[in-house]
This record gives C-alpha cells, sequence and structure tokens, in this order.
C-alpha cells in the first residue's frame, strides 16, 4: 500500500485541520505521498500538522462555486504547490453539518450545507480535472453513513451527503476511467470533537461501542486506509464506488424494544 516518494503522488485533502483530515494527512504522508492541505482560513493549523504538509492553502468552500475569482485562487496555490501537472489525487473530506428540524432548519443552513458540501466538491474537481486527467488520477468523496441511513434533525445534511453518493456514481461513469471517483460512507468515527460530546456520559459511548456489530465505533485511521485503499492506481477496476464504513451497522435492523 506504502508508494514510492515521487512528486507524481501529490493529493489534495480539503478539511485537513478536523478530525478525520488530521488523520488523513498522517496516514498518506507515512505512506508517501506529498499532502496538500487545505482548510478554512480561519483554522490555525497544528505546527506538526503543516510539517506533514508539502503545503497549507487556506480556502472558504462556502461560496467557492459561486466565486470564480477564490475558485481560481485555490487552483493555482494547488498548481504552484505542485509544479502545474503533478497532481495524482484529491480528497474531498471538508463538511459541515447544521442540524435542525425540517420545519425550522433556515434556509441559508440548508445553501451553506449544499455549497461546502456538495458544489465545493464540484467545483473543485472541475478545476483541477485536466491535471487529474494527465495522470490518470483519483478523486475520493469522504460521505457519512446519513446518505442512506439517518434521523430527526439531520435533513440538510443527510440530503447533502446522499446527493455526493450519486455524485460519485455520476462522475465515475461520466469520466470514463480518465479518473476514478469513489467515496466512503463513514458510520461514527472517534474524532475529538465526538469524544468531547461523550466526556461527561461514558456510559453512553460504550452503549455506541457497543451497537455497532466490530464491538467500537471507527478512528480517523480507519477511514485513512480507506481512503490509502481506494487511491491505488492498482485498483484501476475499482471505480463509482460508495464503500460503506460502519463496522457492520449499516447491515443491522433496530427493532422498537
Amino acid at each position: 500500500m506504502i508508494l514510492p516518494t515521487s512528486p507524481q503522488n501529490t493529493v489534495l485533502i480539503t478539511g485537513a485541520a478536523g478530525g478525520i483530515g488530521v488523520g488523513l494527512v498522517e496516514a498518506l504522508a507515512e505512506a508517501g505521498w506529498s499532502v496538500l492541505g487545505s482548510d478554512h482560513p480561519s483554522v490555525s493549523p497544528s505546527e506538526h500538522l503543516l510539517q506533514r504538509c508539502q503545503a497549507w492553502i487556506p480556502a472558504d468552500l462556502g461560496g467557492l462555486s459561486r466565486d470564480p475569482h477564490q475558485l481560481e485562487a485555490l487552483r493555482a496555490s494547488v498548481l504552484s504547490a505542485t509544479g502545474n501537472d503533478e497532481l495524482m489525487a484529491v480528497v474531498h473530506n471538508a463538511a459541515v453539518q447544521r442540524l435542525g428540524s425540517f420545519e425550522l432548519l433556515g434556509l441559508a443552513d440548508w445553501q451553506e450545507t449544499l455549497d461546502v458540501n456538495l458544489m465545493a466538491p464540484v467545483a473543485i474537481s472541475r478545476a483541477l480535472l485536466p491535471q487529474l486527467k494527465r495522470l490518470r488520477g483519483s478523486i475520493v468523496h469522504i460521505g457519512s453513513i446519513h446518505s442512506q441511513l439517518t434521523k430527526p434533525g439531520f435533513t440538510a445534511y443527510a440530503t447533502s451527503k446522499a446527493a455526493l453518493a450519486g455524485l460519485t456514481r455520476a462522475m465515475a461513469v461520466e469520466l470514463g476511467g480518465a479518473v476514478r471517483v469513489n467515496a466512503i460512507d463513514p458510520a461514527a468515527i472517534a474524532t475529538p470533537m465526538l469524544e468531547a460530546g461523550f466526556a461527561q456520559n461514558p456510559d453512553l459511548r460504550a452503549h455506541l461501542d457497543a451497537f455497532h456489530p466490530s464491538g467500537s465505533i471507527g478512528s480517523p485511521g480507519d477511514v485513512a486506509r480507506t481512503v490509502l485503499f481506494l487511491l491505488n492506481p492498482a485498483n484501476r477496476f475499482l471505480n463509482g464506488c460508495v464503500l460503506p464504513l460502519g463496522g457492520g451497522i449499516h447491515s443491522r435492523l433496530h427493532d422498537p424494544s
């Protein structure tokens, strides 16, 4: 799985300062990829994270698809960092999660969710497609279990992730193998944010582990190892796949007690 260090093994990772993003940067850098990390300009990446990245590219994905100047600035930064023609992969990991009932969630929250979770991957992929095609590269979308299985309060988020799964399949067909496009739909992942939410209720955290057939929730490393598998250029036949990553929970039927 480890690729030899090469300028042709450059990957752009959005949302790189988040819990899953940090895991992606760590694993891909360790595997020999040159990593371009990107996150919102308000985010201050740690010094360690910066050291793992070939370049750090701040970008506000909220309005990227509607602002050609922002999109061009991101594209120029990527091409400058890669020498114009050496981008092998993009991992669309950045996402926002605006929660609220369908009746009350504001249209601005809906718009931001769709802009960041769906339209930013569309815009970035289109902008970088010539470079990705040149090397027959790969795109990976980090989706969510909510694309298939959701719960009240997640309507906007679930809609955006369901659309991202559809985009994955449609892009794979549209691009005809010139660039492979796959997605991962993780269930609960033990990010620092999730762990902080259970800090005062360890029994509920243990119950969440036990509810998964695997006996535990996932880790950022689980996501990163799956991304590495999808990005491996030897897996040319793996295309248009939306891969459940949920410790078996995608298969569990929960009956009322």
